[in-house]
C-alpha cells in the first residue's frame, strides 16, 4: 500500500482525535457534559486494552492458545471489588486532591517526598517497556501496511533513527500528549478533552477488531464451527485446545493476579479511573460495563489467531500482525485501513501513560529537587506556572523517547506480550503499599519504602536485566550461568527455583520480598504524628469524610492572607488564585482585602490548590514556610483528664474496699458465700469501668501528646486531632456521670425531692426534651395520654431521667425515616403504667433477662455494638424500684421492643430529710 496514503490516513485520524479532544475540553464542566456519562468513564478505563490486546493477544493465542485469557480475567475479577476498593481510592483522592499514584502513596504515609520519588522512579523504569510496546506496534503495523508481505525478522530496522517510523510515531504522539495532557497547571483538574479522545479510541479499536474478526470468521471461513474444525485437524493447533502441563496452572494464577493489580496500579489506569472520575457512582456502572468491553474485544482473538496459522503459517509473517496481515493477504484495503486505525487507537493509550508519568516525575521528583536548590532562587520568581508546565512537557517527551531508545536497544528480541508483562510485574510492586495503605492503619512509611525498593530490585534482577541480555546489552552468561558463575543466582532460577515461566518466577520472588519487607518493617517501625493522622484519614475515609473534620476553631495560625495569595499565584497563576480567594470570600462572607491574618480553612484551601500543581508533599512544604501554627491551649483537655484521674482513684478505692470485704468473709464464716459473690461483682464492675475509661483516656492522651510534640502541625490535621479529643471527652463525661449516679443510687447517697406533680405533664416534658433526636432521625413520636391531669407525688427530675433514657433508646433502634415510637400512660386500679414502644428490630429472647445488668447491651460487642455505656437501664431500674415500682421489657423479636414500668398509686415517701435510705 502507498506510504503517503497510510501516513495521510493516520494523520487525518489523529487530527480527528485532536478535534474530539478540543470539543471535550470546550464542554468541560457543562451540565450533561461528556465527563458526566458513566459510559465515557467506562470507555476511558478501556485504555487498559492497548496494542498488546489488539495485536499481542492474537500473537500469543497463535502460539499458546487460551493463555492470553488471564490478562483479562484478572481485571474482570477486580471489577467485582471496585465498589469496595476503587470507590475508596476515588473518595480519598478527591478529598486530598491526589494527582497520581505516587502522590497517593506518599500522601498516605505522611506526605513524604522520598516515597513519592521512589514510586515515580519505579514507574519510569518499569513502564519504559510498555511505552516501547506501543511505539513498536505502530512501527510494525506501518511496515506491514506499506510493505506487505514482510517477514518477521524485517519488522524492526536497525538503520538511522530518522528513517525509523517508530521515531516519528513517538514525536507525533508526544505532541498530542503535550497539547491535551498539560494544558492546565493543576494536574488534579479533569482532562476532559483527553478523556473524550480516549473514550473515542476505545470505541474505534473495539469496532475495528470486531469487524476484522467477523469478516475473517464468516468470509474466509464458513463460521466458527468450520474454522475450529479446521484448527482441530491442524497438527500444531490441535495441541492448543488443551491447557497444557500442571505447571501452566501456576502461570495462569500468576498472570491473573498481576493483571488484577495492574488494572489499579498502572499509572494510566489510576489516572482515568481515579483522577479523572467526576462522580463516585460511575464506579458502580463501570464494574459491569468494563468487563463487558473486555469480553467483546476478546471475542474473535482465537478465531483470528487460528485463521492466521491456517493461512499464513508458511509466509514467515509475525503472529502479532495476523489481524492486519489477513485482510492484506486478500487485498481488502478498506478493511486493512480500518484495522490499522484500530491498532493506532490502541497505541494511543501511551498518551495517558505518559501524562500520568510526567505528572509523577514533575511533582514527585523534579519539583521537590528544584525547590531544595537554593541557588535557583525559585522563591523570588513571581510566576512558576510556566516552569511547572515546561517540566511536565519535557517529561512527556523524555519518557516517550526513552521508550524509543528501549526499542532500539532490544530490537525484535521480545514479542509485544512479553514487553507488556515486564511492565505489569514492575507496577505490581505498588500493590502492597497501595492496597495495604487504605485498609491497614499499621502500615508505615519505612515499610512501604523497604517493600517497594526490595521488590523493584528483585524485579530488575530477575526480569528487566534478562531482557537486556537477550538483546545483547548484558552478557548472556548472566542469564545462563548466573553472575560470576553462581548458578543459584541465575535470574530465571533464583535460589534453585526452577520450572516456572520467567514472568511467574519474577513475580513470585519480587512480591514475596516486597510483602515480607512491607509487613515486617511496618511491624518493627513507628509512625510519626502526621503519618498516624493520614493512616486514620485514609483507612476510615468513609466515616471521617462526612464533615466531622472541618477546620477546628481551636487552631491559631500565623499566616497572612497576602503571603498565601503570593505563594498561590506563583504556582497556579494570578487569575486562578484570585478566583479561588474571591470564591472563598463569597462563601464565608468576608472581605479578604481588609483581612490580615488567614484562618485555618484558608490555609487548608491553599495547600489543596497547590497539591494539584506540585503534589501533596511539595504543597505541604511550601505552605509550612508561610503558615506556622501555634500550640493549642490544652486547659480544657487537662480538666477532663483531672476528672478522669479522680474516677480512676475512685475505682482504686472500690478495689481496696473489695479486698476488705474479702477479709471480712474469712472472719464471718456464716456470711462467707454471700460476701464472696459480692466481691466478684465488685471486681467485675471495677474491671469494666476501668476498661471503659481506658479507651477514651488513651485516645485523649495520645492525641494531646502529638499536639504537644508537633507545634507545627498543619491546621487540617490539628483540627482532626481536636475533633477526636472533644468526642472522646464527651464520651468520658457521659460515662463518669452515669457511674457516679449509679454509685449514689447503690450506696443510698442519692438525694430525693418528692413533690406533687402532674404525671401527664412530666411525660410531655420528656417528649419535648428528646424531640430533636426524633427529628434528626425522621422518627415519629406518638403520645397516648389521659385527657385530664394525673396528680402524683414523686421526684420529677429522677422520673424524667427514666423516661428520657427509654425514649433515647427507642429512637436509637427505630428505623430511620420510617420509625415510630409510642409513649403511653395507663391508669389501672392500683398502679400507673408507663410504656415506651418502638418498631425497631426488637430484642432477642435470650437477651431480655440480662438487659438491666451493668454494661449489658444488645448486639455483637465487636462489630455491632450500639453507642452508649450500658448503664442507662441499670439506673432506670434503681430509680423505679426506689419509687416503689417495677420495670421490665417485652422483647418481641422482629416487631420492636416495649419497655414498661409501674408506679404505685400511693407514692412511698422518700424520707423526711429528702435523702433515700436503702435504695440499693
Amino acid at each position: 500500500m502507498n506510504t503517503a496514503m497510510v501516513a495521510g490516513v493516520s494523520l487525518v485520524y489523529l487530527l480527528a482525535m485532536f478535534a474530539i479532544a478540543f470539543w471535550g475540553d470546550r464542554r468541560s464542566g457543562r451540565e450533561g457534559g461528556i465527563m458526566q456519562s458513566p459510559y465515557v468513564y467506562a470507555l476511558s478505563i478501556a485504555v487498559y486494552c492497548t496494542s498488546w490486546t489488539f495485536y499481542g493477544s492474537v500473537g500469543l493465542a497463535a502460539e499458546q492458545g487460551v493463555h492470553y485469557l488471564p490478562i483479562y480475567l484478572g481485571p474482570t475479577l477486580m471489577a467485582a471489588l471496585w465498589w469496595i476498593v476503587l470507590r475508596k481510592m476515588v473518595r480519598i483522592s478527591k478529598i486530598n486532591r491526589i494527582t497520581s499514584i505516587a502522590d497517593f502513596i506518599a500522601s498516605r504515609h505522611g506526605k513524604r517526598p522520598l516515597l513519592g520519588g521512589l514510586v515515580a522512579a519505579i514507574a519510569l523504569v518499569g513502564l519504559v517497556p510498555y511505552i516501547a510496546l506501543q511505539l513498536k506496534a505502530v512501527s510494525i503495523t506501518f511496515s506491514v501496511m506499506v510493505d506487505h508481505p514482510v517477514a518477521a525478522d524485517a519488522l524492526v530496522g536497525n538503520g538511522a533513527f530518522y528513517t525509523d517510523e517508530a521515531f516519528y510515531a513517538a514525536l507525533i504522539l508526544a505532541i498530542f500528549a503535550i497539547l491535551f495532557g498539560t494544558r492546565h497547571v493543576d494536574a488534579s483538574e479533569h482532562h476532559s478533552g483527553m478523556v473524550a479522545a480516549i473514550a473515542f479510541e476505545s470505541l474505534v479499536k473495539l469496532v475495528a477488531f470486531l469487524l476484522a474478526g467477523a469478516v475473517i470468521t464468516f468470509v474466509l471461513f464458513s463460521g466458527p464451527a468450520d474454522l475450529f474444525d479446521q484448527a482441530a485437524d491442524h497438527a500444531r493447533l490441535a495441541q492448543l485446545f488443551h491447557m497444557g502441563s500442571p505447571g501452566d496452572y501456576g502461570h495462569w494464577i500468576a498472570l491473573t493476579l498481576v493483571s488484577m493489580v495492574a488494572i489499579l496500579a498502572l499509572p494510566r489506569q489510576f489516572q482515568v479511573a481515579v483522577v479523572e472520575n467526576v462522580r463516585e457512582r460511575h464506579v458502580r456502572d463501570a464494574a459491569w460495563l468494563f468487563p463487558l468491553y473486555l469480553f467483546a474485544i476478546n471475542l474473535f482473538v482465537l478465531p483470528i489467531a487460528f485463521a492466521g496459522v491456517l493461512l499464513l503459517e508458511d509466509s514467515g509473517i509475525h503472529p502479532d500482525t495476523y489481524v492486519l496481515a489477513l485482510p492484506l493477504s486478500r487485498d481488502w484495503t478498506a478493511l486493512a485501513l480500518v484495522v490499522f486505525l484500530g491498532g493506532l487507537s490502541a497505541a494511543t493509550a501511551m498518551i495517558v501513560e505518559t501524562v500520568a508519568l510526567a505528572t509523577m516525575l514533575g511533582n514527585d521528583l523534579i519539583m521537590p529537587a528544584l525547590l531544595r536548590l537554593r541557588w535557583l532562587r525559585l522563591d523570588r520568581r513571581t510566576d512558576l506556572t510556566r516552569l511547572v508546565l515546561r517540566i511536565r512537557r519535557a517529561a512527556i517527551l523524555g519518557v516517550i523517547l526513552l521508550g524509543y531508545v528501549y526499542i532500539r536497544a532490544t530490537g525484535d528480541s521480545l514479542a509485544l506480550v512479553g514487553m507488556g508483562l515486564v511492565s505489569f510485574c514492575a507496577v505490581a510492586q505498588f500493590a502492597p503499599a497501595l492496597l495495604g495503605g487504605i485498609f491497614w492503619k499499621g502500615a508505615t512509611r519505612q515499610g512501604a519504602l523497604a517493600g517497594m525498593a526490595a521488590g523493584f530490585t528483585v524485579w530488575a534482577y530477575t526480569l528487566f536485566l534478562p531482557t537486556l541480555a537477550h538483546a545483547g546489552w548484558v552478557p548472556g552468561s548472566f542469564v545462563a550461568d548466573g553472575p560470576l558463575g553462581l548458578a543459584w543466582l541465575r535470574p530465571h532460577a533464583l535460589f534453585g527455583l526452577e520450572g516456572l515461566a520467567p514472568v511467574t518466577h519474577a513475580l513470585v520472588w519480587s512480591m514475596l520480598v516486597n510483602l515480607g519487607a512491607y509487613v515486617g518493617v511496618s511491624l518493627l517501625s513507628q509512625q510519626d504524628a502526621i503519618e498516624r493522622i493520614q493512616a486514620s484519614l485514609f483507612v476510615d475515609v468513609f466515616r471521617l469524610s462526612a464533615g466531622r473534620y472541618g477546620i477546628s476553631r481551636f487552631w491559631r495560625g500565623s499566616a497572612t492572607v497576602d503571603d498565601l495569595f503570593d505563594l498561590l499565584r506563583r504556582f497556579i497563576g494570578e487569575a486562578r488564585a484570585r478566583r479561588a480567594f474571591d470564591e472563598y470570600a463569597r462563601r464565608h462572607g468576608v472581605d479578604l482585602s481588609r483581612t490580615r491574618d488567614a484562618d485555618a480553612e484558608l490555609v487548608h484551601l491553599c495547600e489543596r490548590l497547590l497539591a494539584g500543581s506540585v503534589g501533596t508533599a511539595s504543597a505541604r512544604v511550601l505552605v509550612s514556610n508561610v503558615a506556622q501554627g501555634e500550640v493549642v491551649s490544652l486547659d480544657e483537655v487537662m480538666e477532663i483528664l483531672d476528672e478522669a484521674s479522680q474516677v480512676i482513684a475512685y475505682s482504686q478505692k472500690l478495689e481496696a474496699k473489695s479486698r476488705e470485704l474479702e477479709a471480712a468473709t474469712r472472719e464471718l464464716r456464716a456470711a462467707n458465700a454471700q460476701l464472696q459473690q459480692l466481691d466478684r461483682m465488685k471486681d467485675d464492675f471495677i474491671a469494666t469501668v476501668t476498661h471503659e475509661l481506658r479507651t477514651p483516656l488513651t485516645s485523649i492522651r495520645s492525641f494531646t501528646e502529638i499536639l504537644h510534640d508537633h507545634p507545627d502541625l498543619d491546621p487540617e490535621r490539628r483540627q482532626a486531632f481536636l475533633g477526636i479529643i472533644i468526642s472522646e471527652s464527651e464520651r468520658l463525661t457521659r460515662l463518669i456521670n452515669q457511674v457516679l449516679d449509679l454509685a449514689k443510687l447503690e450506696s443510698g447517697a442519692m438525694r430525693w425531692y418528692p413533690e406533687s406533680w402532674d404525671l401527664k405533664r412530666i411525660l410531655q416534658d420528656a417528649a419535648e426534651a428528646t424531640g430533636q433526636l426524633f427529628a434528626n432521625k425522621g422518627v415519629r413520636l406518638d403520645l397516648e395520654l389521659p385527657a385530664g391531669p394525673v396528680p402524683y407525688n414523686t421526684d420529677r427530675d429522677r422520673l424524667m431521667q427514666v423516661i428520657i433514657n427509654l425514649l433515647s433508646n427507642a429512637v436509637k433502634f427505630a428505623p430511620e425515616g420510617t420509625g415510630r415510637v409510642r409513649l403511653r400512660l395507663v391508669q389501672e386500679a392500683d398502679v400507673l403504667r408507663v410504656e415506651v414502644e418502638d418498631n425497631g428490630p426488637g430484642i432477642p429472647e435470650a437477651e431480655a433477662p440480662h438487659l438491666f445488668q451493668k454494661f449489658r447491651q444488645v448486639g455483637d460487642v465487636l462489630t455491632d455494638r450500639p453507642p452508649g455505656t450500658g448503664l442507662g437501664l441499670v439506673i432506670c431500674r434503681r430509680i423505679v424500684e426506689h419509687l416503689g415500682g417495677r420495670i421490665w421489657v417485652d422483647p418481641r423479636p422482629g416487631e420492636g421492643a416495649r419497655f414498661a414500668f409501674t408506679l404505685p398509686r400511693e407514692a412511698s415517701p422518700a424520707g423526711g430529710e429528702g435523702v433515700s435510705k436503702g435504695a440499693g
